[in-house]
């Protein structure tokens, strides 16, 4: 009985590690992977202190920074990583353009089209800058 219980708290204590690794590593995280995340983590406080109000737009995180004192920390270390993820993917994706230009006119060029330039980045094997691996990987199109 008690090496069942040590066992199942094990578990949990590992589950609970990588769910708390996997939030605060570097890499991006997906707008769905983020409402999963928030749900998750600061559902209770969400129903708690924003029950009623229409929460697209920012308003989840609006609320939550509102009733930051009220908000318990997990929800608070939860929304800094969430939103730390979010605007990374959102940087690199605005810079993946830029970061792989030297590999797009050597790989992709006469392709026209932003998601023809992409699909050209992403299926092409040669693409051996580190950088703009990153910058597609960060931006969530790998």
């Amino acid at each position: 009985m008690m090496i069942d219980r040590v066992g199942i708290f094990a578990g949990a204590a590992l589950a609970g590690f990588l769910a708390l690794t996997t939030v605060g590593r570097a890499d991006t995280m997906s707008y769905a992977d983020a409402v999963t995340t928030l749900a998750k983590e600061c559902g209770a406080d969400i129903k708690k202190f924003c029950n009623g109000e229409n929460l697209g737009n920012g308003r989840i995180q609006a609320c939550l920074e509102k009733n930051a004192s009220k908000v318990s920390p997990t929800c608070t270390s939860t929304l800094a990583s969430v939103m730390s993820s979010i605007a990374q993917r959102q940087d690199a994706q605005a810079s993946v353009f830029k970061v792989c230009q030297h590999d797009i006119s050597q790989y992709c060029n006469g392709v026209k089209g932003d998601g023809n330039i992409l699909s050209c980045l992403i299926e092409t094997k040669r693409v051996d800058n580190r950088e703009c691996n990153q910058a597609i990987t960060d931006a969530g199109w790998r």
